[in-house]
C-alpha cells in the first residue's frame, strides 16, 4: 500500500497565521518577527536581505537562500551542480502530466515574453501575470484548489501579441505544417474558457462523470474507471494509461519510452554526478539510472532500497515519479526533482524524534495490533534546498518522508527531512495580520506570535518522522492493494500523520527530550491547537468557486477540525461583529479527540476499509458552507494577503579550468521569477 508523505509549505506558514498544511507538503501561523506591512509592498528581511519579491494575485513570490552552499567542499558543490541540472532537465515532464496542452501553452507565453517590445501595456501586463501564475503552478491549474485559471484578455489580444513577437523573431511551438493562427485556435479553449477541462484532479466528479473523465490531467487518455475492471497495471507508478482501439495501453516513462528525451537529459546529468558522490549515494544514483533505462518496478524497488540505505551522505536528491496526488486514483506518480544538503546545526531536534520513534509507536492511541513491534531505520535530517522542480516546486513542501513504498519502509526504514531554508524564507515573507484577524482574543494572537513557529515546526517534524513512519496492517492479513482506499488514500494518510503530531504535541515526552521547556509547554500546546483550528476556517479562502475541496491536504485538515467540532467539546464556534471564529476552549478534549480519531483513521488504513474512509470524508472533509467561505474570503481580501507561495530557486554556475574540469560552483540569487523561468525554458 502506498504511503503518502508531504507537508506543504503553505500549510505550516499560514499556520503561523492560523492554518496548517500538507505532508511531504504544512500552513497558517504568523512568525513572531514577521513584518506587519501588506505583502504587496513589504520587503521582509532577515540580516538585511529581501525575501518577498512580489505578489501575483493570491500568490506570493519568495526568494529561497542556501547560505551554507559556498562553504561546502568542491566535491559536494560539484555533485549538487550536476544533480541540480538533472532535476531541471525533467521539469517539462510535470507540465505535460498536468495537461496535454500545458507545455505548448507555456511555450507560447514564453515566446511572447521573449519579444515584448511593441505589445500594448494592458495586454502585456495580463500575459505577464498569467505566465507567472502558470509557472508557479506548473500549468493552468491552481496548485491548492485544482481549479483552472484563465487569461483576462481576449483571444484577439493574445493573437496580436503573438504575431508581434513572431515578427520580432520569437519561435512558437507549432506542429509540423501548423500555422501560428492554427496553434492559437487549438489552445484557445485552455487559455480562455474556464468550462473546458475545469479541474485538474477531480475526486468528487459531477453527475455522469467519474474521477478519471472529470480530471483534466494527462495521466490518462480516453480511460474511464470502468475500463480498469480486470486490468492489471504493470507500470502503475510510471506510465500514462491510454485507451487505443478499445485496448488499454501503458505508455511507460523511460528511455526510449514516453518522456524519453527528458529522461535522457536527466540520465546524462546523473551520470556526470556519480564520480563526485560518496559510495552509498553513487550506488543509489546508478540504481536510479537503471530504473530510468528500463522503467521496471523491480528496478524502482532497488533504487528505493539503495536511496533509503544511503543514511550518512551530506548531499542528497529526490528525483523521480514520487507522489500520487495528481492522480484521482492515487496510483500514477508525478515527476519531481529536489537537491539538498544536510544542515548539521539544525538536525538535532528532528533526530530526537527519529531516535525515539519506538517510544512513540508503543504509545500510539490505537489498537496494539496496528502498532509496529519494531520501527526500523528512520533517518531524519534538517536540510537546505538548492532546487525544487516539478511536483516539488515552485510551490514547495516543508517536510518530506520517503520512500512511499510501504513494504520498503517496513523492511528498510525511511528518510525524513525538514526543509529548513524553505521554512525560514516563507516565515520571513509573511505578515502576522491574518493570525490577528482570526484570533478570538489578543491573548490568542500573542500565543501564536510567541509559540506558533516552534509549535508548527514540531507538528511538521512529528508528522513526517513518527506520523508517516507509524502503524502497520494487522498481523496475518493479506497485503492491501495500492488502490484499496481509492481517492481517499492520500487525504487519509495526511490526516493520520497530522493526528499523530497533534496527539503528541501535548505529551510530556517533548519536555523530557528537551525540545520544549516545562514552563512553555502548556502555551505551546494551546498555540498549536488554536493554529490548527483557525486553519480549518481560514483555508476556505483558497476555494473561491464551488463547495467542494479537492486537495488532499485541505481535505485532511477540514476533516480533522470538523470532526473535532462535531464530536468533542474542544472547539467553540463563535460570532462577533458578523465574523466567525473557531475558539479552542479545552486542550485536553482536543488531544483526547485527536487520539480517538487517530485510532479510527489507523484502523481504516490498516484494514483498507474504503466505505469507512468515504463516509468520514463525505461527512467532514469535502463539502463546506459557501456562505462561511465567502465571509472568510472577504476578511482575507480586505487584508490583501496571499493564499500560497512560489519560490525562486538559487542559481548555480560552474567555473571550469582550461581542461574543462569544474574548479568552483558559484551560487547566486535571481530575485526574479520571470528571469529564472525564462532561463529554464530556454534549456528545454
Amino acid at each position: 500500500m502506498r504511503h503518502f508523505r508531504r507537508v506543504r509549505l503553505v500549510s505550516i506558514l499560514f499556520a503561523s497565521l492560523g492554518l496548517a498544511s500538507a505532508c511531504g507538503r504544512h500552513e497558517d501561523t504568523a512568525p513572531a518577527a514577521a513584518s506587519t506591512a501588506a505583502p504587496a509592498s513589504a520587503e521582509t528581511a532577515t540580516a538585511g536581505r529581501k525575501y518577498l519579491l512580489e505578489t501575483v494575485e493570491d500568490a506570493a513570490v519568495v526568494q529561497l537562500y542556501a547560505d551554507g552552499f559556498s562553504s561546502l567542499p568542491l566535491r559536494d558543490k560539484t555533485l549538487i551542480y550536476h544533480l541540480t541540472q538533472a532535476a531541471i532537465a525533467g521539469r517539462d515532464i510535470f507540465y505535460d502530466q498536468k495537461h496535454r496542452d500545458a507545455l505548448a501553452m507555456r511555450r507560447v507565453l514564453e515566446a511572447i515574453l521573449s519579444q515584448p517590445a511593441g505589445i500594448d501595456a494592458p495586454t502585456l501586463t495580463a500575459i505577464q501575470t498569467y505566465a507567472k501564475l502558470f509557472w508557479i503552478n506548473n500549468g493552468p491549474y491552481n496548485n491548492l484548489t485544482s481549479q483552472k485559471f484563465v487569461l483576462t484578455i481576449g483571444p484577439d489580444a493574445l493573437a496580436t501579441a503573438a504575431k508581434n513577437a513572431a515578427a520580432a523573431g520569437a519561435a512558437f511551438p507549432t506542429a509540423s505544417g501548423e500555422s501560428l493562427d492554427t496553434l492559437l485556435a487549438r489552445l484557445r479553449p485552455m487559455f480562455f474558457d474556464p468550462n473546458v477541462d475545469p479541474v485538474v484532479t477531480s475526486k468528487s466528479p459531477p453527475p455522469g462523470q467519474d474521477i478519471l473523465s472529470a480530471s483534466a490531467n494527462n495521466l490518462y487518455a480516453g480511460v474511464r474507471e470502468r475500463d480498469l475492471n480486470g486490468f492489471k497495471e504493470r507500470y502503475g507508478l510510471n506510465s500514462r494509461l491510454v485507451k487505443a482501439n478499445g485496448t488499454l495501453v501503458e505508455e511507460v516513462y523511460r528511455l526510449n519510452g514516453r518522456y524519453g528525451k527528458e529522461i535522457a537529459g536527466m540520465v546524462r546529468h546523473l551520470e556526470a554526478a556519480v564520480p563526485f558522490a560518496p559510495p552509498a549515494t553513487a550506488k543509489a544514483l546508478r540504481a536510479l539510472i537503471q530504473f530510468y533505462r528500463t522503467g521496471e518496478e523491480s528496478d524502482r524497488v532497488q533504487y528505493d532500497i539503495a536511496w533509503v540505505q544511503d543514511k550518512d551522505s551530506p548531499v542528497d536528491t529526490i528525483n523521480g515519479f514520487i507522489e500520487v496526488y495528481l492522480d484521482a486514483r492515487g496510483v500514477k506518480g508525478a515527476y519531481e526533482g529536489l537537491v539538498f544538503y544536510v544542515n548539521q546545526a539544525k538536525t538535532a531536534r528532528i533526530r530526537s524524534f527519529a531516535n525515539n520513534a519506538q517510544w512513540f509507536e508503543d504509545r500510539m492511541p490505537y489498537d496494539a495490533k496496528f502498532r509496529k513491534p519494531m520501527v526500523k531505520g528512520i533517518v531524519a535530517n534538517a536540510i537546505d534546498v538548492v532546487v525544487e522542480t516539478g511536483d516539488a516546486g515552485p510551490v514547495t513542501p516543508v517536510g518530506i518522508n520517503l520512500p512511499n513504498d510501504q513494504r520498503i519502509r517496513e523492511e528498510y526504514g525511511s528518510k525524513s527531512i525538514a526543509l529548513t531554508n524553505v521554512s525560514e524564507a516563507g516565515t520571513a515573507a509573511v505578515p502576522s495580520s491574518m493570525r490577528d484577524e482570526f484570533s478570538w482574543t489578543p491573548e490568542e494572537a500573542q500565543r501564536g506570535s510567541t509559540h506558533g513557529v516552534l509549535a508548527n515546526e514540531l507538528l511538521t517534524d512529528m508528522h513526517e518522522v513518527i506520523g508517516h513512519a507509524s502503524g502497520q496492517q494487522a498481523a496475518g492479513t493479506p497485503r492491501l492493494r495500492a488502490d484499496a482506499l481509492g481517492e481517499h488514500a492520500s487525504a487519509l494518510e495526511e490526516a493520520r500523520a497530522d493526528l499523530v503530531g497533534l496527539y503528541f504535541t501535548a505529551d510530556p515526552k517533548l519536555v523530557e527530550l528537551g525540545i520544549v521547556s516545562a514552563a512553555d509547554h502548556p502555551d505551546l500546546i494551546k498555540a498549536q491547537y488554536e493554529s490548527y483550528a483557525r486553519n480549518g476556517l481560514v483555508q476556505l479562502r483558497r476555494v473561491r468557486k464551488g463547495t467542494h475541496i479537492e486537495d488532499d491536504h485541505m481535505r485532511n485538515r477540514q476533516m480533522i477540525v470538523e470532526w473535532l467540532r462535531a464530536n468533542t467539546k474542544a472547539i467553540d464556534t463563535r460570532q462577533r461583529d458578523g465574523k466567525t471564529y473557531y475558539v479552542v476552549v479545552d486542550t485536553q478534549a482536543f488531544r483526547e479527540g485527536s487520539g480517538r480519531l487517530l485510532a479510527e483513521v489507523q484502523r481504516i488504513k490498516s484494514e483498507g476499509d474504503y466505505p469507512a474512509a468515504k463516509a468520514l470524508f463525505d461527512k467532514y472533509g469535502i463539502t463546506f458552507d459557501p456562505k462561511r467561505r465567502d465571509e472568510v474570503v472577504a476578511r482575507v481580501d480586505k487584508l490583501k494577503l496571499p493564499s500560497y507561495m512560489g519560490f525562486v530557486m538559487p542559481t548555480l554556475t560552474a567555473v571550469t579550468g582550461a581542461d574543462g574540469a569544474i574548479t568552483d560552483v558559484q551560487i547566486s540569487y535571481p530575485m526574479d521569477l520571470t528571469k529564472q523561468m525564462m532561463e529554464w525554458g530556454r534549456r528545454q
